[in-house]
């Protein structure tokens, strides 16, 4: 009931009211969006060729809600930004000049969002170019579902310059309805629009397995599947939020006539640092031998065979870039020498660790520690549920990547309406005031 007494407490808070209902208008315009086709195609044979599975064009699709399948104006989504913005983090570490636009604080960062921006616009029209080929490509195939014809009606430079310019634009514009979200609405954006591809894709999936398999349904395998979801879900909510809390003591200073400091906070790691970035670029890398076969280039045909999904060798792979993208992304974005120095700077220090080059060495040695179990719960969690809906013979594909996506986000924004109630002398979503203490001391750390 405190749940319940907490939701209805938004639409007494004006401002997150107003909040709310723009990202829903956003999402709702998104959604519509991905059911506009772009012209000269044939939305019912791309349908049958997705369907098909294979290669980057099913991945896509996932993370477009369908928009792909459809081709609509945007069928390439949001990734070309995720993209784009993984990309400008990297070369932060690497590139002086951006490093010291990060160090700027709010103006640097505008600046890399504006790089970011034309990164996307380049990535998407280079991306939309190959579609518009690989589109040309399928031209009087033979697919799956009995679908055959031409993809494109009138194949040629003139459309593709149109697919170029259709995708591209759609994507800038999903882009706009990010950005807006994140600043306008309540969450993340550019994260709730990836979480409204994948949700609204369930319930078609779900309606497909029933289609298909009318009169053989075995009870046993769908609790089966429904325990496995309840219990990966139980286990996304538990290490997403779960944290190593490092003590820190803050030194007493005299200003004047008064004393400053003396007082003891945390620094949270968090035991899942990287995110969902691991397994898009683990999925990414191994469709790539599946899109090239395509392109009949020598040898990609027998990788793909080797690295057949579902197969021991595509779940070993899988499981290992996971884990290397894990202390990959985690050591490009967290920098044990920049906390030191900033601790340092604020005269504070771990116990009995030094300050400086001791103090980095420790906060490196507890996060290295941490990312391997962190590393283990995300591989569990993406191979585990896809090697159990194989053996029951559910069609559910990368369900545990979907599902790790859409908690992951649903936590992250149920937080933030949790601070407007908090901030405001409301009751938050999970009741009670002990709740408001935690995210208020967690708020006080970070900042």
């Amino acid at each position: 009931m405190s749940v319940l007494a907490g939701f209805s407490n938004i639409g007494k808070v004006p401002e997150l009211r107003r909040r709310v209902l723009f990202t829903l208008g956003m999402l709702a315009v998104y959604r519509i969006g991905a059911f506009v086709t772009i012209p000269g195609v044939d939305r019912n044979v791309m349908k049958a060729v997705v369907n098909k599975g294979g290669g980057l064009l099913s991945y896509f699709n996932m993370f477009s809600g369908g928009a792909l399948a459809n081709l609509s104006i945007f069928a390439l989504g949001i990734m070309p930004y995720v993209s784009a913005s993984i990309v400008l983090q990297l070369l932060t570490m690497v590139w002086k000049p951006l490093d010291e636009l990060r160090k700027e604080g709010e103006q640097g960062q505008r600046k890399i969002n504006q790089y970011t921006r034309y990164g996307t616009i380049l990535l998407s029209g280079f991306q939309s170019f190959g579609i518009a080929m690989s589109l040309e490509g399928l031209n009087n195939g033979d697919f799956a579902g009995g679908a055959t014809g031409d993809v494109v009606t009138h194949a040629g430079w003139g459309f593709r310059l149109m697919a170029m310019i259709t995708l591209t634009t759609g994507t800038a514009f999903i882009m706009w309805v990010g950005e807006q979200i994140t600043e306008r609405g309540i969450g993340n954006g550019i994260s709730l629009l990836i979480f409204a591809g994948i949700v609204t894709d369930i319930p078609g999936g779900v309606f497909g397995y029933f289609q298909t398999h009318k009169g053989s349904i075995q009870p046993l395998n769908l609790f089966g599947v429904v325990v496995v979801i309840v219990a990966t879900v139980a286990m996304i909510a538990f290490f997403e939020r779960a944290q190593r809390r490092i003590p820190i003591y803050y030194a007493r200073r005299t200003i004047g006539r008064r004393i400053y400091g003396g007082q003891t906070a945390h620094l949270p790691l968090k035991v899942n640092t990287s995110g969902t970035i691991p397994p898009i670029f683990a999925s990414s890398l191994l469709a790539f031998p599946a899109t090239l076969a395509s392109f009949k280039i020598p040898g990609m045909a027998q990788l793909q065979q080797a690295m057949e999904r579902g197969e021991w060798v595509y779940n070993l792979v899988y499981v290992t870039l996971i884990i290397f993208f894990c202390f990959f992304y985690t050591a490009v974005t967290f920098q044990a020498v920049d906390v030191a120095d900033n601790l340092k700077k604020q005269q504070a220090f771990i116990p009995s660790i030094r300050q400086g080059k001791q103090t980095a060495e420790y906060i490196d040695k507890v996060l290295t520690r941490i990312t391997l179990g962190g590393a283990l719960y995300v591989a569990a969690v993406c191979i585990i549920p896809d090697i159990i809906s194989d053996y029951l013979h559910v069609p559910f594909k990368r369900s545990g990547t979907s599902i790790m996506i859409v908690v992951g986000v649903a936590l992250d924004t149920v937080a933030q309406i949790e601070a407007h109630l908090i901030t405001r002398n409301y009751e938050g979503l999970s009741g009670g005031g002990g709740r408001a203490t935690r995210v208020r001391g967690r708020r006080d750390v970070t900042t």
